[in-house]
């Protein structure tokens, strides 16, 4: 008999840390004192211009003048819920020679740590926990996706409240997506003070992109077999 294992339904700290990565066209590069910010608008991203490495691959050698750097990034809902900002990731590390956002290869950066803060608190990231977590097929695609949900199917979003435990009280005021990703969708339940997230996991991950829209369909498909009454529903 196999032992009974709890399904994941949220993404690890290593995965969120990829999947910004993944999916940011900004940062904020911080060397020798000064800022700088970066805009990729090549598609990308960050990783695109900038290659990890563990200091035990001895990119550089000990005749380098490397520069210590922090890479600052934010992960911004891409609908317009109260508090949009999601999460902050900040990557230090050091750079065999200075930084430019136009360089045609990609920089090395000598890994040191990764500290991700959001709502769960700080949680530091190691590079081996990062090249151990599999990319969010849904993390490039995801800003996308919750906007055409909310500007093309706005009525459906208050269906997904049958699905909500606890049953959310009667005063909210509104109701958005705020993130989606393989393993399921988070809601904002707006109240005229404050606000709370729920968490809707997928009956199983998506593994494609493919996926993803077979998955949300299944939500709305239980929330419709649902007899959850809410004021918001029509």
């Amino acid at each position: 008999m196999r032992p009974f294992s709890t399904p994941v339904t949220r993404p690890t700290p290593a995965e969120r840390v990829r999947s910004i990565l993944a999916s940011a066209h900004s940062m904020t590069v911080v060397a020798d004192g000064h800022r700088q910010e970066v805009h990729l608008l090549d598609g990308t991203g960050p990783m695109g211009h900038l290659h990890l490495h563990d200091p035990s691959e001895g990119v550089h050698d000990g005749r380098d003048a490397r520069i210590p750097v922090r890479l600052e990034l934010t992960d911004i809902a891409p609908t317009a819920v109260r508090e949009r900002l999601r999460a902050r990731l900040t990557l230090t590390g050091l750079l065999g020679a200075e930084y430019a956002h136009d360089a045609t290869e990609s920089t090395c950066l000598e890994f040191g740590q990764a500290l991700l803060e959001d709502d769960e608190g700080r949680t530091y990231v190691t590079l081996d926990a990062l090249h151990a977590a599999d990319v969010d097929p849904i993390a490039t695609r995801e800003a996308a996706m919750l906007t055409h949900l909310v500007d093309s199917h706005t009525e459906l979003v208050p269906l997904l409240l049958r699905l909500v435990r606890p049953r959310p009280e009667r005063r909210m005021v509104r109701v958005l997506p705020v993130a989606l990703d393989r393993y399921g969708i988070t809601l904002r339940l707006e109240y005229p003070t404050g606000h709370q997230d729920a968490r809707l996991p997928f009956p199983t991950a998506v593994t494609h992109i493919d996926e993803a829209a077979s998955r949300i369909h299944a939500l709305f498909a239980a929330a419709r077999r649902s007899s959850h009454p809410n004021s918001l529903l029509t």
